[in-house]
């Protein structure tokens, strides 16, 4: 019988698939050799992957087209970036050299747009779609870049009074967009989101505060689906709701001419991930091309707001085993040398799962184990998702390390986690090293973020 790690990983999953492979009996990821830049930099480690990014956007893109030239659409796509799941410079950078849009979430990602902007990464053409629940302070922002000439900043209204502000302290016409406050799905806690305005009042606000105001333009109808692009009944009810909805705007207002279907697709986070992106674009397109065709209104400009499925696949934590606990005849507890409250949050509070896999040994006979973090917190631990929800390893030799990675861990972690911050137990953040490409192909390396330092730790705590 085999035994070995390889062999288990092999005849459980379709192994190897698109960025994970072993090479001499040690993973690469992306191509690229990790127990290089363990050796380089050691452990803890966060790393990104810049090109994944890129490579992302593209496949979205090429995805719609394809599904509009299958259907005969006649209107257009646009990509959003949505910069919530990662604000970080490195992102924005690698994400803009591909022909996307940028969604906001908050007042603070304004500073961001302009300084993009001061370092020429985006023209003043640019759409920037303002989305969220908005005070003072947002909406004085986005009224501020519409002053200082960006022409196609687009507000989406979150409830009816946030027109009256624009109305009242913006001398010009103002391109605006109206989020739809969707159902949630039939499991959730609550029947309608807290964001958007109702469905069945949009028309008549339409109708009555856009329709003849001069200085208002009607550009953009948007809905999120908080569980995104999913093949369920319960998404494809609320698009094809969606869509009615503005079919029914578009017959009384010409200037609509863009339809935001918020909710990302899905990433990979785990190895027996099956989600079939092309039919998923096709069916999409598809129904809304059909309900405009019936309609006999023009097809709109699909707007998508990808954040996680942007950024999540191009992130990785490597982390080594220091040390071994047999807790019971059946409990064996691997110490990793971090804690996943610091590093990995989604972790910890929603019980989100990645793709865990071990980085050398592969060759090695396997072992199942519990992973657990270094803090005194007894929730601090990881015993999920590997295979059947058990976590296997390879069973090391006594005198070497074992090392293993979290992967497609690129969004929201850093926010969650409170980058720069203070962590659960003072436990540092980690270095953060960006992989990128040269020309010729090679991989090429940068550490982003020193280790947290207990200096920096103290001056946050006041001391």
């Amino acid at each position: 019988m085999k035994n070995r790690y390889v062999d288990l990983i092999e005849q459980t999953f379709e192994f190897p698939q698109e960025g994970f492979e072993v090479v001499d009996n040690s993973l690469h990821f992306n191509g690229v050799p990790l127990m290089d830049i363990i050796e380089q930099y050691g452990t803890p480690l966060k790393i990104t992957y810049l090109p994944k990014i890129s490579s992302q956007i593209q496949k979205a893109t090429r995805l719609f087209n394809v599904a509009m030239a299958k259907a005969g659409y006649k209107g257009n796509y646009m990509y959003c970036y949505c910069t919530k799941s990662s604000h970080f410079e490195f992102v924005l950078n690698e994400a803009l050299k591909n022909d996307i849009h940028l969604e906001t979430s908050s007042a603070f990602d304004i500073p961001i747009i302009r300084e993009l902007a001061e370092n020429n990464k985006i023209a003043k053409d640019r759409f920037i779609l303002c989305n969220g629940f908005k005070r003072e302070n947002y909406t004085d922002g986005i009224i501020d870049l519409m002053n200082d000439g960006f022409t196609n900043v687009i507000p989406i209204l979150d409830n009816k009074e946030e027109l009256n502000y624009y109305r009242d302290n913006y001398t010009g016409k103002v391109k605006i967009g109206i989020r739809i406050a969707a159902e949630e799905e039939p499991n959730a806690e609550f029947y309608t989101s807290r964001l958007g305005i109702r469905y069945n009042e949009i028309i008549e606000f339409f109708k009555t505060h856009i329709k003849d105001n001069p200085n208002v333009e009607l550009k953009l109808l948007h809905f999120f689906i908080n569980t995104g692009v999913k093949d369920t009944a319960y998404y494809w009810s609320e698009l094809q709701k969606n869509i009615n909805l503005y079919c029914e705007l578009k017959k009384i207002c010409p200037e609509l001419e863009m339809l935001d279907i918020g909710g990302g697709f899905p990433i990979r986070t785990k190895l027996d991930f099956n989600y079939d992106y092309q039919y998923m674009a096709d069916e999409i397109i598809r129904q809304i091309k059909m309900a405009c065709d019936q309609r006999e209104v023009e097809e709109p400009t699909i707007v998508t707001e990808f954040g996680s499925f942007t950024v999540g696949e191009s992130g990785g934590i490597l982390f080594s085993v220091v040390g071994q606990k047999q807790q019971n005849d059946n409990e064996v507890w691997s110490m990793i040398d971090s804690s996943f409250i610091t590093t990995l949050p989604d972790t910890w509070g929603i019980k989100q799962k990645f793709i865990l896999l071990a980085i050398n040994n592969w060759d090695d006979e396997y072992q199942r184990v519990n992973l657990g973090g270094i803090t005194c917190d007894s929730d601090d631990y990881y015993i999920m998702e590997s295979i059947r929800s058990r976590v296997f390893l390879p069973k090391a030799a006594k005198d070497e390390t074992q090392y293993l990675g979290f992967f497609h861990t690129g969004a929201y972690q850093e926010s969650l986690g409170g980058y720069g911050g203070i962590q659960h137990c003072l436990i540092p953040a980690p270095k953060h090293v960006l992989i990128d490409r040269d020309e010729d192909g090679e991989y090429t390396t940068r550490l982003f973020a020193k280790e947290q330092s207990a200096k920096n730790m103290m001056k946050i705590l006041g001391y």
